[in-house]
């Protein structure tokens, strides 16, 4: 497992904070300062979110999908000045800041928006339409409300702690409130978006890193302390 993996969320808490409970700061909007989820923390999150909760929302590509729905492929179009297929530019200035709050850049890689993560979800949701659209556009409407009802701005106006509020509230599904099912699967298919177009892209690749298979000049099965650990010795 990678160093990135420690890095999704330093800005979001494990524990969600509870609806209602949260102060709210001085509106001093800060959006070049933003938090982050910690990285191990959000896959275990993502384990965690029951079928239903997803509420069907297939809106990762799979293999063998067209070749545009690769965060390579979009990075490459972006290289060249990326044109928006679906998102407004509301909805894109929203998208790249979640995105960057969900994979920032560290030593080890540059942040979700610099790997191409934007783009490719722009593509994809053009490629999906529909449902999977309305959705995430239904997801980003319900950020706005939420933030202008606590703090009487958008989502990307707000600072990192209000942000980090708004999100510590649907970020981890075993410890939200009913009221927020609706961001909850929102931000879990968001999030799996992030994470398939990060891990797609060549920073991504390279982040990993993956090594693919390698040849051996001599295969002695496994090594025994793994052996140990399993329980099969």
């Amino acid at each position: 497992m990678s160093d990135k993996e420690n890095k999704i969320g330093k800005g979001v808490s494990a524990e969600a904070t509870p609806s209602g409970t949260m102060e709210t700061e001085p509106q001093n909007p800060n959006p070049e300062s933003r938090g982050s989820l910690k990285r191990r923390d959000m896959l275990k999150a993502m384990t965690a979110v029951p079928a239903a909760a997803l509420v069907t929302l297939s809106t990762t590509p799979a293999v063998g999908e067209p070749p545009s729905s690769g965060a390579a492929s979009v990075a490459a179009q972006a290289a060249g000045g990326y044109k928006r297929k679906v998102l407004d530019e509301h909805e894109w200035k929203t998208v790249r800041v979640l995105s960057d709050i969900i994979i920032p850049a560290d030593e080890r890689s540059g942040s979700a928006t610099d790997a191409g993560v934007p783009e490719y979800i722009d593509d994809w949701l053009e490629f999906q339409g529909g449902q999977v659209l309305a959705k995430i556009r239904g997801g980003l409407t319900w950020l706005d409300l939420e933030c202008n009802r606590q703090f009487t701005r958008d989502f990307v106006d707000c600072s990192a702690t209000q942000q980090k509020q708004i999100l510590d509230r649907i970020a981890y599904p075993k410890q939200t409130a009913p009221e927020d099912s609706a961001g909850v699967a929102f931000f879990n298919a968001l999030r799996d978006l992030v994470i398939s177009g990060f891990f797609s892209s060549k920073m991504g690749v390279k982040d990993l890193p993956y090594l693919g298979n390698q040849m051996v000049s001599e295969w002695n099965g496994c090594p025994p302390e793994v052996l140990e650990k399993l329980g099969l010795k």
